[in-house]
C-alpha cells in the first residue's frame, strides 16, 4: 500500500480521446478504457483530443502543483510527424527557441529545447486521416514548458504542419512498450522518483 493512501498510473492516450472522464460533447472518454479506475482519478497534464502518448492519472490532487507548476523544470518528450521536410536551420531555429502565437494575440519566445530528427517509430501504425505518400519528417523534442499547443505551434511557426504528436516521456516515466489504451499502474515511490519529485 502506497503510504499517502494514493494511487498512480500512466495511460497511453490513444488518438481521437479526451483526457477526462466527463465530457457534454460525444467523444471517447477514459473511462471507455478497459480499466477500472479508482473514484476521484483525474488526468494530469492533458493532452488534446488529436495527440496520443503518455497521460499521467492519479487519485493525489497535489501532483498538478508539484510536478507542473515547480519552480523546477521537468522534461517532457515528444515524438512528432510534419509535412515536408525539416531543414537544419529549421532545427536549429527551434532549440533556440521561436516566436509562437499565444492567446490574447501576443507572441512569446519559447525556452531553448531539443529538437533532432528521427526515423519513423516501428511500433507506430498509421492513423486515422494520416498517410505515409506525402513527404514528411519525425522529430523527436523535449521541452521543459508546456505552453498551450506549444509543439504543434512551435512547428507551425516553421511552416511546417503537425499531423501527429505522441508524448514519449515526462521525465523518467516513459511509455516503453504500453500498447495504445493501456494503462499501467506506478508503485508511488517509483513514481515521484522517476519524475524528480521530492515527498519529503
Amino acid at each position: 500500500m502506497n503510504r499517502t493512501g494514493h494511487r498512480y498510473f500512466i495511460v497511453n492516450k490513444p488518438y481521437d480521446m479526451v483526457s477526462q472522464f466527463v465530457s457534454s460533447h460525444e467523444v471517447q472518454l477514459l473511462g471507455d478504457l478497459d480499466f477500472h479506475f479508482p473514484e476521484g482519478t483525474h488526468a494530469i497534464g492533458r493532452l488534446d483530443i488529436n495527440s496520443e502518448g503518455l497521460l499521467i492519472l492519479t487519485t493525489n490532487k497535489k501532483i498538478t502543483r508539484l510536478l507542473f507548476e515547480s519552480k523546477v523544470p521537468h522534461e517532457r518528450t515528444y515524438l512528432v510527424k510534419v509535412k515536408y521536410r525539416v531543414t537544419q536551420d529549421s532545427l536549429d531555429l527551434m532549440r533556440n527557441g521561436i516566436p509562437i502565437r499565444i492567446k490574447g494575440g501576443g507572441y512569446y519566445t519559447t525556452a531553448p529545447c531539443k529538437a533532432e530528427i528521427v526515423e519513423k517509430p516501428e511500433n507506430l501504425s498509421l492513423n486515422g486521416f494520416e498517410t505515409d505518400y506525402i513527404p514528411h519528417t519525425w522529430l523527436k523534442i523535449t521541452l521543459t514548458e508546456g505552453k498551450f499547443h506549444q509543439v504543434r505551434k512551435m512547428v507551425d511557426a516553421l511552416h511546417h504542419r503537425c499531423v501527429r504528436l505522441v508524448r514519449q516521456s515526462i521525465e523518467g516515466l516513459e511509455l516503453t512498450n504500453l500498447p495504445a489504451g493501456g494503462v499501467r499502474e506506478i508503485d508511488e515511490t517509483d513514481f515521484f522518483q522517476r519524475l524528480k519529485i521530492n515527498i519529503a
